[in-house]
């Protein structure tokens, strides 16, 4: 089976920096997409950033300048370098996998999730 862990979440100051990370472990040959969502609480989740394996990008319009994704296909991990951040970042951010190929060649039609991790902008 295939598990996302998540890490690098936290409380920072309006202004402040923090940097998350995804890594997928289990029988993984290739992920095409990853991502990062969050969720505030009282609202739906929402999409952040994405990154193909062909590391092809997209952001939300409000975090476009301030954050950053990135993977490495070696170690099927993916990367948020979130800058600049306000209060309204705060939220739990979890991180999503889609079109998983295993090493036996599988592929898994259907989205994973990590567990989350909390950030919190505030002073």
């Amino acid at each position: 089976q295939v598990q996302l862990v998540e890490s690098g979440g936290g409380l920072v100051q309006p202004g402040g920096s923090l940097r998350l990370s995804c890594a997928a472990s289990g029988s993984v040959r290739s992920i095409s997409v990853m991502g990062w969502f969050r969720q505030a609480p009282g609202k739906q989740r929402d999409l952040v950033a994405t990154i193909t394996m062909y590391d092809s990008t997209d952001y939300a319009d409000s975090v476009k300048g301030r954050f950053t994704i990135s993977r490495d296909n070696a170690k099927n991990t993916i990367y948020l370098q979130m800058n600049m951040l306000e209060p309204e970042d705060t939220a739990v951010y979890y991180c999503n996998a889609n079109g998983i190929l295993s090493q036996t060649n599988y592929y898994y039609n259907r989205n994973f999730w990590g567990q989350g991790t909390q950030v919190t902008v505030s002073s």
